[in-house]
């Protein structure tokens, strides 16, 4: 197969759009760049198209690192939404596997496979999240054992899921939670008399957020990451 009707199939570009960006040198093929729309391609070739690998079959699966300000959300009026920081060409079908409040940062997953991504947001799938939580007030001696117990919300008439607490210094610690209710990290420390200043998602499940992404970039997830949910 032509490179340029490759790319057309497997990214949405229209053909004029895949064969610039070809010749722009944005396409590598087997770990080379390729400037020539028209190369025949094998079967097999590993074709990777602004540094993410792309093909024809096969679902797609990204961890990205979110700044603040942006949303998890397809699209925004007001704000910028993880999708926008990806190339125009990639978004297409693709949502997000549970989202962070706009100042929240940290580890998101996207993919366009509904089931997979249902897998890890179901409330009934017990797929933990990790936070890094930074605090105004040092913590309370008594809070890890409160959250372990559960914690009634304000407005809430059960009180949240059992919740582990890793205390790292008196105003920062490592909390594992098994839901996602609204707000809920900082309605948790509310509940205690206590305030969230930052707040970072560091894993979800066995996955860990890549200490190689600064904040607003992305990759594709390998076949063993994907395997984890």
């Amino acid at each position: 197969m032509r490179l340029d009707k490759f790319l057309c199939h497997a990214t949405g570009l229209s053909r004029s759009r895949a064969q610039g960006v070809i010749r722009g040198g944005q396409v590598q093929v087997d770990g080379e760049p390729v400037r020539n729309p028209a190369t025949a391609i094998a079967a097999d070739a590993q074709v990777v198209f602004r540094d993410t690998p792309v093909g024809l079959t096969g679902k797609r699966y990204f961890m990205l690192h979110k700044p603040q300000g942006v949303v998890c959300a397809t699209e925004d009026a007001q704000h910028r939404t993880v999708l926008d920081l990806m190339p125009d060409e990639l978004p297409r079908g693709l949502h997000v596997a549970g989202r962070l409040d706009a100042d929240t940062t940290g580890l998101v997953l996207i993919s366009d496979d509904g089931d997979w991504t249902h897998r890890i947001s179901s409330p009934k799938r017990d797929c933990a999240k990790v936070y890094r939580v930074s605090l105004a007030e040092p913590l309370d001696e008594d809070v890890a054992t409160r959250f372990a117990e559960g914690i009634l919300l304000r407005n809430e008439d059960k009180p949240t899921r059992p919740a582990q607490l890793q205390v790292l210094s008196p105003t920062e610690v490592l909390l594992s939670l098994h839901e996602g209710r609204y707000h809920q990290v900082k309605r948790m420390f509310a509940a205690v008399g206590n305030r969230v200043i930052a707040l970072h998602r560091q894993q979800i499940g066995a996955l860990q957020l890549d200490p190689a992404l600064a904040a607003g970039e992305y990759r594709a997830l390998s076949d063993d990451e994907v395997a984890l949910f």
